[in-house]
């Protein structure tokens, strides 16, 4: 079957693509198509290749046939418009390739390449149906588009640079002959030879000519295809730099930048080489030019030098946007003073073995003119890198800039209460520029590039609203250079901000949010909204701070406070699912109500200051009724001294009698508490090993009185309530079991055997208990201890 054939069954996307190729061509699509099965079994490459045309005149001359026999033998109406177009192109074909028929045999050629292309791209998205496989990225297929491309360009190249080499043989043959042809014209034998010679001269220049134009439209064929090739280029540059900015953002992305430097260096290979072929026909036509010469006209040098600039101006980027040194996990938010660093790269990796490339760096070089102040800032330490051929060549174009620091510049009119913008320092965008003197060849240029926009803070207390910036911005700016962008932020769209939250706990605990707990955070930003989600659009201010009512913290603030707490010492248990997290009180006592007594669940509390977590359980009654109970959240200054596991392992719950009991017994929906939590138990002691003295350990212990206790509701009544709605007044007033470990501080952690005494007289019994471990055995009086 003739691939033309198959050509026809593709896909609409893929036919669509087929008709756009024979839109812009000489050949019709319904000569193709009449001439299919002979048109593939001819050898066009080798009409392209072989250094002689006798094998492309033999092509044309056939094609002539065929078209000839062809438009002869259809008389019906029915194929009136199929002779027509078969006589018209054999008219074309001669009036345009009699001299050229190698011409021909190229433009045959590429139109069944990228036909191959084509068919190519449609069986491998037919495979991928077919056998998905998750291992092969779904960027794959352009990629394979560029190797192939890449390849076919070095094929082009490789014959263009014979055909110049021997183009230039063929012009020291005409040199020869036209210097050593005889002028004397005294007898008629020699006439007679002058003629001869005058006529091998002719000839000569005939071929010159001729094998001129075929260079010549070899090497524009190759420059439009590097056109092609560095679009490809610049998309797949571009999907890269669009998951740079969300990967400063939390997004678990790949920014590896080794595959596009392999491509953009084999790109400026093939353009500095066909520049010096151009070149090189250049100087063939400065030494023998003739009336029409094609050469001192056509030639595509200016196109390739202008695709050669836009290249190198898109390699050179930041790979590394800027970001301070540990402890601080977030790029893109710089605090004066503080020492940050920032990593540019050239993609293309061609360097003149003499000449050291030095990077240059400044911060808001082109500064926006912007309603009051604008702050101005000093880059301190070094604000060049030089690297030398040698670093270059062993560890490519890299500029790594370490220990970088900001300065802000004290205008007169600086001070307390002189800023006047409408911007807060947190909305306040800079950005780092870079600049480097390239040189390669003959070729120099200036190549600039510029950072994400970053937010310099002057205190640390800052970065949780300078990172809500950052990530505003990132999510939501067309353009990466805005530095105006909070004069008029937009709206967020709750489908474009909800994966970006749940980024922030993956990227730093390996796990983001799911589902349910999305719609808790849409709830508590956007209210009972009856939209079509993506319909739902979140504003700046209510997501910051601006919207806040008094007393009430910012979205932002109460949600960063607990991705803190997350980090620093709930990592384990909520990488593992442990931490049902984002629960209102209602949607926590719809969810445990029919559950086995003794079931709690982790939630995170929506009114603490600085972020907490509390235990939620319930306890069924012998009358039907049903408790909700809640211990006082868990702070970053509890979990310092006690990890939230030991705390729900040993935890004690008061009844009126003072017998001490723990409710946490099933973590939701029933996994016993000692399963799920037990891998994060602190090791347990060895009951054989001699102490000098008993170890103690610290548990929490809540005193429950009668008027603690929740109003209890009867089962039957629960399930009539609305708890999609906001809290009943019932929940919204339900008490905390207090406890008391948060008021004894940090000097819980220096206590030794001398003060537990002192201790005791101050703290009552139900705050906290030294609970010893190992547990001694009862002695019968008169026996010792096994230790002292």
């Amino acid at each position: 079957m003739a691939n033309w054939e198959i050509l026809q069954g593709l896909d609409q996307p893929f036919q669509e693509q087929l008709h756009e190729l024979y839109s812009k061509s000489l050949l019709p699509m319904d000569v193709r198509k009449h001439l299919a099965s002979w048109i593939e079994d001819q050898n066009w490459y080798q009409a392209i290749t072989s250094p002689d045309t006798s094998h492309a005149y033999l092509l044309f001359h056939h094609l002539l046939d065929q078209l000839g026999s062809q438009s002869n033998g259809y008389s019906q109406d029915s194929d009136l418009l199929l002779q027509h177009n078969l006589r018209k192109f054999c008219r074309d074909i001669q009036a345009l390739y009699q001299d050229n028929p190698t011409q021909l045999a190229g433009l045959i050629y590429n139109l069944l390449l990228e036909e191959k292309n084509i068919l190519n791209q449609a069986q491998r998205t037919q495979q991928d149906h077919e056998d998905p496989s998750p291992e092969v990225p779904m960027e794959t297929r352009q990629q394979q588009e560029i190797e192939s491309r890449i390849q076919e360009l070095k094929d082009m190249m490789q014959k263009l640079v014979k055909d110049v080499y021997y183009l230039s043989d063929l012009q020291d043959v005409f040199s020869f002959r036209y210097k050593t042809r005889n002028t004397s014209g005294k007898t008629s034998s020699m006439n007679s030879n002058q003629a001869k010679q005058q006529q091998l001269l002719q000839e000569t220049l005939n071929e010159l000519d001729r094998k001129r134009k075929e260079v010549l439209d070899a090497s524009r064929a190759l420059c439009g295809r590097c056109a092609t090739l560095i679009e490809l280029l610049l998309q797949e540059l571009g999907e890269w730099k669009d998951h740079q900015r969300k990967a400063c953002i939390g997004a678990p992305l790949d920014q590896s930048l080794d595959q596009l430097e392999s491509w953009f260096t084999a790109g400026a290979k093939i353009l500095f080489q066909l520049k010096q072929q151009l070149k090189e026909l250049e100087n063939l036509s400065n030494l023998i030019t003739y009336e029409n010469d094609p050469l001192k006209t056509k030639l595509p040098l200016q196109g390739v030098t202008e695709l050669l600039q836009l290249l190198l101006h898109s390699a050179f980027v930041v790979e590394s946007q800027p970001h301070m040194l540990l402890p601080i996990k977030r790029p893109l938010v710089l605090k004066t003073g503080n020492k940050f660093s920032v990593q540019t790269r050239l993609l293309v990796r061609l360097q003149d073995s003499n000449e050291p490339l030095t990077v240059h760096v400044s911060i808001d070089k082109n500064a926006p003119q912007m309603k009051g102040s604008f702050r101005t800032f000093n880059i301190l330490t070094s604000e060049r890198k030089t690297l030398t051929p040698e670093k270059g060549k062993s560890q490519g174009l890299i500029w790594d800039f370490h220990c970088l620091t900001l300065k802000e510049q004290k205008t007169s009119g600086s001070g307390k209460g002189s800023r006047e913008g409408l911007l807060v320092v947190t909305e306040e965008l800079h950005i780092i520029n870079f600049s480097v003197k390239y040189s390669y060849q003959d070729l120099k240029l200036e190549l600039k590039t510029n950072s994400l926009p970053v937010v310099i803070i002057s205190n640390i207390n800052q970065l949780p609203s300078a990172w809500a910036s950052v990530l505003w911005f990132n999510l939501l700016s067309p353009d990466t250079q805005n530095q105006q962008f909070f004069s008029s932020p937009p709206k967020a769209p709750w489908t474009v901000l909800g994966p970006a939250l749940s980024w922030q706990f993956s990227s730093c605990t390996g796990r983001g949010l799911d589902q349910e707990q999305l719609n808790m955070l849409k709830k508590k930003l956007l209210g009972q909204e009856h939209k079509k989600e993506s319909e739902l659009l979140v504003s700046w201010p209510a997501f910051s701070k601006h919207d806040s009512p008094p007393g009430k913290l910012p979205f932002w603030t109460w949600l960063d406070k607990i991705l803190d707490l997350v980090d620093s010492h709930l990592k384990d248990i909520w990488k593992d699912g442990h931490i049902k997290g984002f629960v209102t009180r209602a949607q926590a006592l719809r969810l445990l109500k029919k559950s086995l007594p003794g079931t709690f669940l982790l939630r995170f509390s929506e009114t603490s200051l600085e972020g907490g977590i509390t235990c939620s359980w319930v306890e069924h009654q012998d009358d039907d009724k049903v408790v909700l109970q809640s211990v006082q959240p868990y702070t970053k200054e509890i979990l310092q001294l006690l990890p939230i596991t030991e705390i729900i392992r040993n935890y004690q719950l008061l009844a009126e009698e003072n017998v001490p009991e723990n409710p946490l017994c099933f973590l939701y929906p029933g996994i016993p508490r000692d399963k799920a939590f037990g891998p994060y138990y602190r090791e347990k002691v060895d009951l054989t090993k001699h102490r000098k003295y008993l170890s103690r350990e610290l548990i929490v212990v809540s005193n429950r009185q009668v008027s603690d206790v929740q109003s209890p509701f009867p089962v039957s009544e629960l399930e009539e309530l609305d708890l999609n709605q906001e809290l009943l007044p019932e929940l919204k007033q339900e008490p905390e079991l207090p406890f008391d470990l948060q008021n004894l501080g940090k000097d819980l952690i220096t206590l030794n055997m001398n003060d537990i005494e002192a201790l005791n007289n101050e703290l009552t019994c139900d705050a906290i208990l030294l609970k010893d471990d190992p547990v001694l055995p009862i002695l019968p009086p008169g026996d010792e201890a096994p230790f002292s």
